[in-house]
């Protein structure tokens, strides 16, 4: 039987083959650099080992990161390379990764599989998780997009006082980001699905999340405002990382007292124009989970077409 040895990974040692690995878990690519400051940054907050037998050879790793929202769940990565599969180095990860997670006093764990793949989803099930959302990625062709039918709801509600703006062009100040937080947060429990998890602790870890982050754009957060009252109603983030060759609609919210309205498709569509215009993408990326039928319902009448979906799977360890 193969001698499985496991140990903390190492930046210098491991981070090259662990960013390749992330990048073929995630279908988005991790450079060694990105994963080091990753794991600067949040060290505190993960528990890590790579697995490697008798000869040094690295056979696979894990990587949970304690939720920075809810300290007691841990969200993490498990991967055996294809051609080690079925020779307990799955097992001998996910029991280290369990029993440390109990030690940091974890009360749940979280996993996403793709729903394709079918047997990572059996191991999962095996040790007890279950299925708590289903997610699945659109894409939209921008060069086949027309935008120009959705100006007539646009003019609608400008007409009607509402003023589209960006972050970029209301200088990106702080208070603009402490209104773009409390915008992003509201929407965000208040989505289909998403259980009211709130995707911060606080503004301060919102503006470092997302305001002082490599990806944020501010031209490319887009924001609709209720001039009768100053309220800001609905947004929609966009961006385009750094070695991909499409955009990513990171997010679009509306406050839930203006759904309803046609402020979703309004804010997409002049998102959609600065992706196009001004990051020169030429397709369209997001993600909605299943239960989100408002922004898929959106998405499809702007002609996104569905991709590959994960399952987020969770085991309570209490």
């Amino acid at each position: 039987m193969k001698t499985i040895t496991l140990r903390p990974a190492e930046p210098e040692r491991d981070f090259g083959q662990l960013s390749a690995w992330f990048t073929s878990l995630e279908d988005e690519p991790t450079s060694e650099s990105s994963l080091k400051e990753e794991y600067e940054k949040k060290r505190e907050r993960i528990i890590q080992r790579v697995a490697e037998d008798e000869l040094a050879e690295r056979l696979g790793f894990y990587w949970g990161t304690r939720n920075k929202v809810e300290p007691d769940r841990m969200d993490f990565y498990l991967f055996v390379k294809p051609e080690q599969r079925g020779q307990e180095v799955g097992r001998r990860l996910y029991e280290d990764l369990e029993q440390a997670a109990k030690v940091a006093q974890v009360k749940s764990l979280r996993i996403s599989i793709w729903d394709t793949f079918l047997d990572d989803r059996a191991f999962a099930e095996r040790r007890g998780f279950i299925e708590k959302r289903h997610h699945f990625a659109m894409a939209l062709d921008l060069d086949a997009f027309n935008d120009r039918p959705y100006d007539e709801i646009i003019d609608r509600l400008k007409e009607k006082g509402f003023q589209f703006t960006s972050m970029e062009a209301l200088g990106n100040t702080e208070k603009a980001q402490r209104k773009l937080y409390f915008l992003n947060d509201a929407a965000s429990i208040t989505t289909p699905g998403a259980e009211g998890e709130h995707p911060w602790t606080s503004f301060e870890d919102f503006q470092k999340s997302v305001c002082q982050s490599d990806w944020y754009k501010p031209g490319g957060q887009i924001v609709a405002i209720d001039t009768a009252n100053n309220a800001w109603a609905a947004m929609s983030a966009i961006t385009r990382l750094e070695g991909n060759d499409y955009a990513y609609n990171l997010f679009t919210g509306v406050d839930m007292h203006y759904r309803g309205c046609k402020l979703g498709q309004a804010v997409k569509v002049l998102a959609l124009r600065y992706a196009r215009d001004v990051l020169k993408a030429s397709t369209v990326r997001t993600h909605h989970n299943y239960k989100n039928l408002p922004m898929i319902a959106i998405d499809r009448k702007l002609g996104y077409t569905m991709m590959t979906g994960t399952f987020l799977m969770q085991k309570n360890l209490e």
